[in-house]
């Protein structure tokens, strides 16, 4: 009954990676194998894997990467892994469970199933947060390809989703790029996949806000021009062109409200004016005529007043 390949990506997890792998005890049974990809870390990553890997009796074993990159590290074990079906999880979060069981008999309930989307709990900076329901998935998968780029379905975290390596295939993550590679992958795999979901909670999704948001501020424009390349990509997939546009206009915004929370109201207003070009609709537009005020009105009361000249 061993069907699972386990997928962790993992860099300097030390700390967190004991934690990780015990999660994932209690679904021993039907995991063949889990592939700890331990991509240039400078601490204990492999040696506290292979302990804990050998305590519980886990098919584990670590595959060294020089990618410097999550989902680089992500594509090396998809080469190699060999069990019909995927489940992946960072090596700071926590499984839950039944989770992954509960995964595997949705996908065993009905004939053509590709992929399982489960709930996941959000713990943001040690805080439990909520829980993070999936989307509504229609029949046709480039339809919810669509719909999960312009946010009309909620985003998949790694760690909540079960995918056969079938469909898979050779669909790999985007490499090089500061955010949103794990988004431009799934609506690859989405546009091909006959979608269920449940509504049970699968893992425990940690967030650092502070290091979530660092990733946006640093050498912001040459980055989002890299990734919007990376998305204009997915055009391969025959997705449709304001889908590509509305996402591009939802991280445009993202970055905006990051760059006024941190002070730098140029910035802010530079990424406004590309997130109000692309189509909105709803709550973004009026989260776009938010921030356009506040900038505006920050910008205005935070300039320098000048000092009169003396005679």
């Amino acid at each position: 009954m061993e069907e699972v390949s386990i997928i962790i990506a993992a860099h300097n997890a030390a700390q967190t990676i004991a934690r990780t792998l015990a999660s994932l005890v209690s679904e021993k049974e039907i995991i063949g194998e889990v592939l700890v990809v331990d991509d240039c870390s400078s601490d204990a990553t492999a040696a506290v894997a292979t302990e804990t890997a050998l305590r519980f009796a886990l098919p584990m074993r670590v595959i060294k990467s020089s990618c410097r990159d999550a989902g680089g590290s992500r594509n090396l074990a998809l080469e190699q892994a060999r069990c019909p079906w995927i489940y992946m999880i960072d090596a700071d979060d926590l499984h839950l469970e039944g989770g992954l069981r509960a995964l595997l008999a949705k996908a065993g309930a009905r004939s053509g199933i590709d992929m399982v989307v489960g709930a996941f709990r959000r713990r943001l900076d040690g805080e439990e947060r909520s829980t993070k329901m999936p989307g509504v998935y229609t029949a046709s998968g480039l339809a919810n390809a669509c719909a999960y780029l312009d946010g009309r379905i909620r985003s998949i975290a790694v760690g909540s989703a079960l995918v056969s390596r079938r469909v898979i295939g050779e669909t790999r993550f985007p490499v090089g790029l500061a955010y949103d590679e794990d988004t431009l992958f799934w609506a690859r795999v989405i546009a091909k996949a006959s979608v269920a979901v449940v509504r049970q909670p699968i893992f425990i999704y940690f967030v650092s806000a502070e290091r979530s948001d660092d990733r946006f501020t640093v050498r912001s424009a040459g980055r989002f021009l890299e990734w919007r390349l990376a998305l204009r990509r997915l055009r391969s997939c025959g997705i449709a062109e304001r889908s590509l546009k509305v996402r591009e206009g939802l991280i445009a915004l993202k970055i905006a409200r990051v760059h006024y929370a941190r002070g730098d109201f140029a910035k802010a207003a530079r990424f406004l004016n590309v997130a109000e070009a692309a189509p909105r609709a709803g709550a973004n537009v009026w989260r776009c005529m938010r921030y356009r005020l506040k900038v505006t009105l920050r910008r205005r009361f935070s300039a320098p007043v000048a000092q009169p000249q003396r005679a």
